[in-house]
């Protein structure tokens, strides 16, 4: 019980138990409306096209702002960020739903509502990296950031069959006014943290904040060097994901076994969620790296294919391995970067894992037609998991150390000689 208790040591805190509660009420109405969004467009007259098309356009407005995001995150209180964005989110939605649920609702309003979410996520997901550390101390990160991921996780397994039943049952309208109030809900929980107050760093041109942000990010190669291996993962992800349903339906029995594989990751992230409650790396980035190799496993399995069990295991521990890496990483970050610009680097990871991603979706079905389907997924485990396997060799990456009392050290930031070295921030 003792131990029980020591892994959910944030939860006592009441900043972050209002911020996870909060959060998870939040990823509930996401989880929902992602399977509404796709019978909302149908609803509405639009076909396979439009679900690509407006889907592409919240990515492309959150690639666009991530950056401002992060910029104005540091400038301002992040959890009034947080809270005026998850107020456009409910706002949005809400009116999305009215216009379904009327049947008023265009296409071309659902492409809108989905350019708002997307740059409401924008300034959300960096402020929300600089908030945890403000509600939980140093030691006590890596457990936060894995109690925000557990929710979402489990939701992953049983939200799209929810979801499913209440179109089914109702209209896509209804879950969209669900999402609407898990915002609002989200929004107030912002509201009640009572944080102390942190420096505000001074306010200079927008350029010259962007640059000291990537400035941060430059000087501490070990950081830099995992966003590229990391870059590498998010790019070859999508292969399984583009071509793992096909491969389903042409040779494992169709849509029932890409659900039990789908299914699986859920299941595993779950496990990994609950891994980073209990891990305490001494070496957190050899670690976390690690255990990220085993996102290559499911699109080897699927290259084969293995039977449709054998591919459930692999997608699970692929599942597994990359909650861990996500926690450790995160609670790294938060510790070793410092507070007046942790949001702005942040935001530089979103915004490549944002590029990556979307482009190993675009190349992924093109590539397959030309070499096969084996050969893809084949080169697509091996740049998963190659370089995050690799990178545990760099001395940089060894060198960021967990101390006794939980919290993490690393190498001292490389600066241009005569240049201000500012202190390395512990959370």
């Amino acid at each position: 019980m003792k131990s029980a208790a020591a892994h959910l040591a944030p939860l006592a805190r009441r900043a972050f138990r209002l911020l996870w509660i909060g959060q998870t009420v939040s990823s509930a109405g996401d989880a929902l409306v992602q399977v509404a969004f796709v019978f909302a467009v149908l609803h509405v007259g639009g076909d396979a096209i439009d679900i690509g098309t407006i889907a592409a356009i919240g990515t492309v407005t959150r690639v666009a702002l991530i950056l401002i995001g992060g910029v104005w995150a540091d400038r301002l209180k992040r959890q009034f960020v947080m809270l005026t964005s998850d107020a456009a989110r409910a706002a949005m939605q809400a009116t999305l739903a009215v216009l379904l649920i009327t049947g008023h609702a265009r296409i071309w309003e659902l492409g809108l509502g989905t350019a708002v979410f997307g740059a409401a996520d924008a300034f959300f997901g960096p402020a929300s990296a600089g908030l945890i550390p403000e509600t939980v101390p140093p030691e006590e990160l890596q457990r936060a950031n894995s109690l925000m991921t557990i929710p979402a996780s489990l939701l992953q397994i049983g939200g799209p069959a929810v979801a499913g039943v209440l179109v089914a049952a109702f209209q896509p309208g209804l879950v969209f006014a669900v999402d609407a109030v898990s915002f609002a809900i989200s929004a107030v929980s912002l509201g009640l943290l009572r944080l102390p107050a942190r420096s505000m760093p001074a306010r200079g041109s927008f350029r010259a904040d962007l640059a000291a942000g990537w400035h941060q990010l430059a000087i501490r190669p070990w950081y830099w060097i995992n966003l590229c291996a990391h870059a590498c993962y998010n790019f070859a992800v999508p292969a399984g994901l583009v071509l793992g349903p096909v491969i389903a339906a042409r040779q494992l029995g169709g849509a029932s076994a890409w659900g039990a594989i789908s299914a699986s990751f859920g299941a595993g992230a779950v496990v990994g969620g609950v891994i980073g409650l209990r891990l305490k790396p001494r070496r957190p980035l050899v670690v976390a790296n690690l255990a990220g190799v085993t996102g290559g496993l499911p699109a080897l399995a699927l290259a084969g294919p293995l039977p449709t069990w054998a591919i459930c295991v692999a997608s699970a521990l692929a599942a597994a391995g990359l909650l861990v890496l996500n926690s450790v990483w995160t609670a790294t970050m938060q510790q070793l970067i410092p507070d007046e610009v942790r949001s702005r680097v942040d935001s530089y990871d979103w915004l490549i894992s944002l590029v990556a991603m979307p482009a190993g979706f675009a190349l992924a079905g093109p590539l397959a037609r030309v070499i096969g389907d084996a050969a893809t997924l084949t080169g697509a485990a091996v740049l998963v998991s190659v370089p995050v396997g690799l990178i545990v060799l760099v001395p940089g990456i060894r060198a960021v150390r967990r101390t006794a009392d939980g919290r993490v050290t690393g190498p001292q930031p490389r600066h241009r000689p005569g240049s201000v070295q500012p202190t390395e921030a512990t959370g």
